[in-house]
């Protein structure tokens, strides 16, 4: 069997330094809030070359915490909207409806299955304080449009970035930085480590990342009871925090981000380059191939049950990101009704293939030629 996704075997690249990492931990005594947690933050801050990372419990506790901290700064209040792609995983809407704001929901570029910025601008109203852009699957969302909407309209630009961690964008930025990382686009980004990631914990866990230190400082309170000092509680907060093991693991695998990114893109490169089943729709590619970093592989076909059965059938193992859209979730039954046709064919014909920087060439080559011969 082909897994869609092996960490047994991403993990056992790094088996030495991990464990050494565990133990080093346990022997300090020292489990929350300590100097692996704030070694970690330090690193990330400049992978990604922002000026602040606040470590949480996991990527959706990011994106709370985010919001949760524009309310308490008065940025926004119960009843605003938040615009949020409908082609996305359900966390990006729960942070919303969580701290009692509306989302808006946007129809994706079926070309690249992100939010359609040319949608943008008619579902603005006056009660829209943020634009929450999700980079699905691994590929940066983000243009110059979004950010001159941003600022014509005042809105915050929020990244749900649990996907993307690691790729570039090349667009809609100051020349002289020709390209910025995923997570430092917009005024904040949540970020998530949970194992399945490019750069998984061994367990859940999560990030804010940002430039605004008046915004870093809130969301930190929030994420610990809302306390800045012990004892004394400033906000009605929340206990969402990273412990020092997964802080200790991530630092180890961070140093292998890009690297293992990079495969990632030479085997989605090679799925391009020789799947040619014309009953398959194939990733767009990208002018910037570090803009993509490859999270999941992504095909679709009208076929897709019928694709799955097969390949499963063929000792390959297959994932669907994501069988039903939040607005049909039975949990939102107040967007049920909400017509969204290019979200729902997505949701119906989309499969995920093996993809990942442990996979051997005859894995590969195995994919490419059951695909084909689907």
């Amino acid at each position: 069997m082909i897994k869609f996704l092996d960490l047994q075997k991403i993990n056992a690249q790094y088996a030495e330094e991990l464990k050494q990492a565990a133990v080093e931990t346990i022997d300090s005594g020292w489990f929350l809030q300590g100097e692996r947690t704030k070694k970690f933050e330090q690193q990330l801050g400049e992978f990604l070359g922002v000026n602040h990372v606040v470590t949480c419990a996991n990527g959706l506790d990011a994106l709370r915490l985010i919001l949760k901290a524009y309310i308490e700064m008065g940025v926004m209040r119960t009843g605003d909207e938040v615009i949020v792609p409908a082609n996305t995983f359900i966390a990006s809407l729960l942070a919303i409806t969580d701290n009692r704001l509306k989302p808006v929901l946007i129809e994706p570029d079926i070309r690249t299955y992100n939010l359609d910025i040319s949608l943008l601008e008619q579902a603005i109203t006056s009660r829209t304080k943020a634009v929450m852009v999700v980079h699905l699957y691994g590929r940066v969302c983000w243009s110059e449009e979004l950010e001159r909407l941003a600022k014509k309209y005042n809105l915050k630009i929020i990244e749900d970035n649990a996907q993307a961690l690691g790729a570039f964008c090349h667009c809609g930025l100051d020349p002289q930085f020709p390209a910025k990382r995923a997570g430092s686009l917009g005024d904040a980004a949540g970020n998530s480590f949970y194992p399945g990631k490019n750069i998984g914990a061994l367990g859940d866990a999560g990030a804010v990342t940002t430039s605004d230190e008046a915004l870093a400082s809130v969301v930190h309170a929030l994420g610990n009871y809302g306390s800045k000092e012990k004892y004394v509680n400033e906000y009605q907060g929340l206990n969402s925090r990273m412990d020092e093991i997964q802080a200790a693991f991530l630092s180890v695998k961070l140093k292998y981000l890009d690297a293992e990114n990079e495969i990632r893109r030479k085997i989605a490169d090679y799925y391009s380059d020789n799947i040619t089943n014309e009953k398959l729709i194939l990733p767009a590619r990208e002018i910037h191939e570090d803009s993509h970093i490859q999270y999941v592989y992504v095909i679709r076909t009208a076929e897709r049950d019928k694709l799955q059965a097969y390949m499963a059938e063929n000792g390959i193992q297959t994932l669907i990101h994501y069988p039903i859209p939040p607005h049909k979730q039975e949990c939102y039954k107040e967007f049920n009704h909400l017509s969204l046709p290019v979200t729902e064919q997505i949701h119906k014909e989309v499969l995920s293939i093996p993809i990942s920087p442990v996979m051997e060439n005859r894995e590969i080559e195995k994919v490419v030629t059951v695909l084909n011969s689907f």
